[in-house]
């Protein structure tokens, strides 16, 4: 089978390996689209990422993917519930690592057709990612759950498209018939594996990289990972890897706190021997570097595999991705490999065919810090409930303040800074909408789209500020930071009920620079803790600019190069084309709170309020 890849293209892999699905006794069939063009329309935010995708004008036949699926109906089983096996390839660049993942897809499916103990119906899925693995799987998952309607393009196509190259087809190749491209379902998914090989050349040994991140910070059943690792270690010897940051893995004073911190742990376990306090600084460093990689791809709401598509459906997946540690093209090491992978991934569906139901005694909302550590949401709430907590009360106090000093006026001044609040608000939700309209102008370059929205945006900011100098000044800067801190909890609130590492990650910049923001030229007593405010402020300021935050993020990740303009605008253009809710939280939330944060540095401290 490995050695017929190479030999075809396109289609003939599907027909192939359909041939294969039949010859086991399997039902099989082809699932057929066209792939489109992703745009950023802002009526489509929310929807599903492949409703954003836009038709070619003339498709031509070439642009429609076909791919080859197979179901094996349970001996022991009822039909209302299935477990889905996905094997991407691509099919225009077929590699020697796709043709071993899909050599591995059909042992197992070949393996799991004469087995007896089934309970749940298998689907494998060999999906053709030569436009994204995402975007085949996703499109599958739409026609699996949607109804079929004859008149839509996505589904049903020409079939000619499919037919004009029977001529030039290999010999072999005669699978063919009227219920081909019937699209054909089976239960309710219980589970999905995505099977991916890569040639990597481990060091140590045969390694298992699992990616378990959906969209907008989703993540599977913990069971699913636990079994994936418990069955890869203790039963296949397979080294399991999740990702990390390099950054602080290498960095000096995360190995200075790692070794600090088993300090203390062996004297707390010399006090107490029953104290289990056990950790090494190796151990803290590796957990600091997945914990961060982990808070970090939650929070950037893109999915790290086609497994994410899974998720847009409530059915737990990951994405296991193998590594040998020798090149596949030695027999004896190709055959161990197979075998350990194959036998991972039987027993994998094994343990989930012996569920009764559905995952849902573990824990769905947690970060990872190993492969077998995880932190959940019972801890991680905690200090975001303390992080935030002294906004309403700092909110509370300057609303109180400024009332008891103020005339019998004072108490109406707040709607005067509600306004102003509300308008930079609206600004900033016209900001997110205008690449809408950037995108329809020929600009070229991300760094001329990045400039042009820039621009736009200030141009907007500074007519907003026109119309609301004489309100920002009236109603004085206390009750503005009041107002302007409420709006900030209340955002940061509903953030973490959509994305909770997004709003941790926004809390740890927004909460500080709320709460210690004062005018630059307010009176302090003091030389020196007027020089410490002036310096804490603008280094929140900074920190905390959308910009300047992309910028620390490439540092960690260790990118290299010259930071241009331009990749703003990509970074953007990827987190709407994604639907991340963290686009919103930057526009939305974020931008606002910063701006207003620089109108208070930089307001002129006038009148009474500059007393309080």
């Amino acid at each position: 089978m490995f050695h017929n890849m190479f030999k075809l293209c396109n289609l003939e892999i599907a027909k192939l390996l359909r041939e294969y699905i039949v010859a086991v006794g399997a039902e099989s069939y082809y699932h057929k689209f066209v792939p489109r063009a992703n745009k950023f329309h802002p009526l489509h935010f929310f929807s599903s990422t492949t409703d954003n995708l836009d038709l070619p004008a003339n498709p031509s036949c070439g642009s429609f993917i076909l791919n080859a699926v197979g179901i094996i109906r349970a001996p022991r089983g009822d039909g209302k519930e299935t477990i889905v096996l996905v094997t991407p390839y691509n099919s225009q660049n077929t590699t020697y690592s796709d043709a071993v993942s899909l050599g591995i897809g059909f042992s197992i499916f070949s393996l799991l057709s004469h087995v007896t103990w089934l309970a749940k119906d298998i689907v494998w899925l060999a999906a053709d990612s030569r436009y994204g693995e995402y975007t085949t799987v996703d499109s599958w998952l739409k026609d699996y759950h949607g109804p079929a309607f004859p008149g839509e393009t996505s589904r049903i196509v020409d079939d000619a498209c499919f037919e004009e190259n029977n001529s030039d087809s290999l010999d072999h190749i005669k699978v063919e018939g009227h219920n081909s491209y019937v699209y054909k379902r089976a239960g309710t998914m219980a589970a999905a594996l995505v099977l991916k090989v890569v040639d990597k050349k481990e060091e140590e040994r045969d390694s298992l990289s699992i990616y378990a991140e959906a969209s907008n910070g989703q993540m599977p059943n913990l069971d699913l990972i636990n079994i994936a690792h418990y069955l890869a270690v203790h039963r296949q010897g397979l080294r399991v890897k999740i990702g990390s940051i390099i950054y602080f893995l290498k960095a000096s004073w995360v190995k200075l706190l790692g070794e600090m911190l088993q300090h203390i742990t062996t004297l707390a376990k010399r006090l107490n021997p029953k104290w289990k306090f056990d950790i090494t600084s190796a151990d803290y460093v590796e957990g600091t570097a997945t914990l961060a990689s982990s808070i970090y791809y939650q929070a950037l709401g893109v999915p790290t595999g086609s497994h994410g598509a899974f998720r847009n459906y409530q059915v737990d997946a990951v994405t296991l991705e193998f590594s040998p540690r020798s090149s596949l093209n030695n027999e004896n090491v190709r055959s161990a490999f197979l075998l350990k992978t194959g036998r991972l991934i039987e027993g994998v569906i094994r343990s989930v065919n012996n569920l009764l139901e559905k995952f849902h005694q573990s824990f769905f909302l947690y970060f990872l810090t190993a492969p077998h550590k995880y932190v959940s949401v019972g801890i991680y709430m905690i200090p975001f409930g303390i992080l935030i907590a002294p906004l309403p009360i700092v909110a509370a106090a300057l609303f109180s303040s400024n009332n008891g000093s103020s005339n019998k006026d004072g108490s109406w001044k707040w709607l005067q800074a509600a306004k102003v609040v509300f308008l930079i608000h609206l600004w900033a939700m016209i900001t997110s909408l205008l690449p809408y309209v950037l995108l329809q102008l020929p600009l070229g370059t991300p760094s001329s789209f990045a400039s042009a929205w820039a621009a736009v945006a200030i141009c907007f900011l500074l007519i907003t500020y026109l119309i609301l100098w004489s309100s920002s000044i009236d109603c004085g800067w206390e009750l503005l930071k009041s107002v302007m801190i409420v709006a900030a909890a209340i955002g940061l609130s509903l953030m973490s009920v959509i994305n909770f590492s997004t709003a941790q990650i926004g809390a740890m910049l927004i909460v500080p620079m709320c709460l210690l923001v004062k005018p630059a030229r307010k009176q302090t007593q003091g030389v020196f803790a007027k020089a410490l405010m002036l310096t804490s402020n603008l280094a929140l300021l900074v920190v905390a600019f959308p910009p300047a935050a992309l910028l620390i993020a490439k540092t960690l990740f260790g990118a290299s190069g010259n930071i241009d303009i331009g990749d703003f605008w990509e970074w953007a253009q990827i987190l709407w084309s994604w639907n991340s809710a963290t686009y919103m939280y930057l526009l939305w939330i974020h931008l606002p709170c910063w701006v207003l944060c620089l109108n208070i540095f930089l307001y002129p401290c006038i009148g009474s309020s500059s007393k309080a």
